[in-house]
């Protein structure tokens, strides 16, 4: 039987494709995530603080609780700080730091709130991460899920190998 080239081009193409989707999802099979969860956070029920994937760390959704599960008192800016302390605490306990950071998203009740106290939270901003912005994304909502928080923060990291900690 003859074999026309552009046939045999798609066999040896067709060929690569099936070992890249098995080699893709051997790997992928031997890499399972990692619930970060550090004791220092209120303890999560049906939730992780952070999930390590890889060398990814993708930051579960923080709003302003603090260690007696209370949502801080004293406006947006005091909710910013524990917030953004709180997602900063789950990427220390993965080995992160804040240059780590690729993406934040913040949920707000009152985005004019927000941006009210925009010179004090980009002071807190930097005291807490300095002068590293990943990229952000701000987004309005009618409410979270505990009815006295104003702002909620997620986000996504990527470690580099050498500083990962994979227990929290």
């Amino acid at each position: 039987m003859y074999v026309t080239p552009q046939r045999h081009l798609c066999i040896v193409f067709f060929t690569i494709v099936r070992y890249c989707q098995y080699s893709i999802k051997s790997r992928g099979s031997l890499v399972k995530p990692i619930a970060i969860n550090p004791d220092s956070l209120p303890k999560p029920r049906g939730y992780s603080h952070g999930t390590l994937h890889g060398n990814t760390l993708y930051l579960g959704g923080q709003t302003a609780l603090d260690a007696n599960m209370r949502i801080v008192e004293g406006g947006i800016v005091e909710q910013f700080r524990q917030a953004f302390g709180n997602v900063l605490t789950t990427l220390r306990a993965a080995g992160g730091e804040p240059a780590d950071l690729v993406s934040i998203t913040i949920y707000l009740t009152d985005v004019e709130d927000y941006q009210a106290h925009g010179k004090e939270i980009g002071e807190v901003w930097r005291e807490l991460a300095g002068p590293v912005y990943p990229a952000m994304a701000g987004i309005g909502c009618t409410r979270l899920w505990q009815p006295e928080a104003m702002i909620e923060i997620l986000g996504t990291a990527v470690i580099p190998e050498e500083r990962l900690k994979t227990r929290a």
